[in-house]
Formats: structure tokens, sequence, C-alpha cells
């Protein structure tokens, strides 16, 4: 499904679930959202009043496993990746994400129970026309080992990751991948989240992983894979990676025109490489989709069908 102009939901849907890192249950819902407005979170069930705040770079207040939104007052939403990523690769680009606990539903780990809530609400186009940001030169982050980089892309957006765990059941996996719906929901929304059970003390001592379980995480141990159903992908892992990162830059408030590398990165390199980038308005700007064009035909030469596919690309010229 490609579009020229912008999209948002049809109509609510709802899922429902518990938290990785809290353990609570929490609904989710997701529903439209005007033109030119984005993700925005509303956090409900708090004593006081709903609060809303946007899912841009600005509001990330942590990224310690997870990326957390907040505001002045404190965080309000935790582990934001996996919805981000199911709107963003499934080519919505406004919509509302209502959250009644603080964190959203981790459900089996992937993005899939997020897919199937956004084709169970329907997307439709607006009446505004599609912005992107461009990525015009290359802009660079190392953390430690980590190492990540945006840099400019002729044909949408691409990701490419490495990572390289010290478990020798996961070791070094790559994956790389040119995002539209349809590679998104075939080839990424179904990775799910993983982890090493000798890290499991400390996270647990640390107030993470409190909601984690085999039904939510793929789970090693240093000589197997821990779950009996066993992995839906080979590099499931590497897979899980560009998920988040999908999911942590759809924070930039628009599709990017890029591509992405990370080696052995995760959401505070994510984050880091998107604020360098958005810090730096050399290596940016915000393009618009090219219009739907009818093709010039000739006269008596006819059109097949009368129909022309609108244009996914910018209009840079």
């Amino acid at each position: 499904m490609k579009f020229s102009r912008q999209t948002t939901l049809r109509s609510l849907a709802t899922v429902t679930g518990v938290g990785v890192h809290s353990g609570l249950s929490v609904n989710l819902t997701i529903g439209p959202a005007p033109v030119d407005a984005g993700f925005i979170f509303v956090r409900t069930g708090l004593d006081d009043c709903d609060r809303e705040v946007p899912a841009i770079a600005e509001s990330v207040i942590a990224t310690d496993f997870a990326t957390v939104l907040g505001d002045r007052q404190g965080p309000l939403v935790s582990t934001a990746e996996h919805v981000l990523a199911a709107l963003r690769g499934m080519g919505v680009d406004n919509a509302t994400i209502e959250v009644d606990g603080p964190e959203v539903p981790i459900m089996d780990g992937s993005a899939a129970a997020f897919v199937a809530a956004i084709d169970q609400a329907g997307i439709v186009t607006q009446s505004a026309t599609r912005r992107f940001i461009q990525v015009l030169k290359p802009v660079q982050v190392a953390l430690g080992d980590s190492f990540g980089e945006l840099r400019p892309y002729a044909n949408g957006f691409r990701a490419e990751v490495e990572i390289d765990f010290a478990n020798p059941v996961i070791g070094r996996q790559n994956y790389s991948l040119d995002l539209n719906p349809e590679s998104f929901r075939r080839e990424i929304s179904r990775a799910r989240t993983f982890g090493c059970m000798n890290d499991v003390a400390r996270l647990w001592s640390a107030g993470f992983a409190l909601g984690a379980s085999f039904e939510n995480s793929v789970v090693f141990d240093e000589t197997r894979l821990l779950n009996t159903e066993g992995l839906r992908y080979s590099d499931e892992c590497a897979r899980h990676k560009v998920l988040d990162v999908i999911g942590d830059l759809a924070l930039a408030g628009l599709p990017l025109l890029g591509a992405y590398r990370s080696s052995r990165g995760g959401h505070k390199l994510n984050h880091a490489v998107l604020t360098a980038l958005m810090a730096d308005r050399s290596a940016w700007r915000v393009v618009e989709a090219e219009p739907a064009r009818r093709p010039r035909v000739e006269a008596g030469a006819g059109m097949v069908g009368g129909m022309v596919a609108p244009a996914y690309g910018p209009d840079v010229s």
C-alpha cells in the first residue's frame, strides 16, 4: 500500500496485555488523528487527568531496556517502540495511542498484535500531502563499542543492523530491510524481544522484566534456546533489533528518507543518532511526497485500466 497523502486509522482498535517491565495489566487503544498530528500518546488512568505526550525525540526521558516517553512531570509511557514500529511500518502517519497504564503491553514480544489492531481499525488517506524528513548527509554516533549512522538513501528508508552477543547461541547476526508495509508485515512484525537467563536477576533487581515470560520473550541460556516452540526466524534477534530501530526512529515525527546502520546498538544508540540528526539542521530537510500524476497519452493511444498509482517518493525537484 503506497500513499502520497497522509494516512490515519478509520476507527478504534484495542489490545490488552501486560507490561514486560512493570508486569501490570494494561489496555491500549489506537485511533484516528488529524493531519500533521503525528503519533500522540494519551495516558489515562491517572489520579488527576489524562495527559498527552507527542511521540517525538524530545519526549524521550529514558532508554534503559525500553524507550520511555514523558514530560516535565515525569514518565508517562514506557516500551513505546513496538506500537510505534507497527504504525510507521504499516504506513500510518497520524494516530492517537491511548494507554491506561505506565507501559505499552508487550503482547507476544513482537509487533504482530499491533499490526492486527491496525488491520482491524483500517487505514484511510487524508487530505494533506505526506511529508518526510530527508537525510542530506551522514550523521554518526559512537557509544562505547556501539556505532550508529544515518546517511542519505535514494529509495525510502533502509535499516542495516548488526548484533554481536557474547552468548554463543545468539552470537553475531546481521539483517537489512528496505521498509514498506509488505516487508514490515512479512519480515519484521513477528520478531520477538529476547534476553538471556543470566541477565534476569540483574533486571529484576533493577525493577525491569517483572512481566517477562516465555509467552512474550525469546530466552536463551549459555547453550540453548529455552522456548519450546523454537524461533520464528533463524535470525529473529537481529530482526527484532530492526523492529526496535523502526520504532525508535519513528520519534523523528515524520517518516525518514535515509539509511540507518547500527552495530551492537539498542534504544540508547538509536535515540542518540536521531538526536544528533535533528540537532544538525544542515543534515536534513522536510520534503513532500510527489502527487500522483496521470501519464501523457497521445490521442487514440488509450490507458490500460484508466488508473495511475500514487507515487511514494518525495518531490525534491
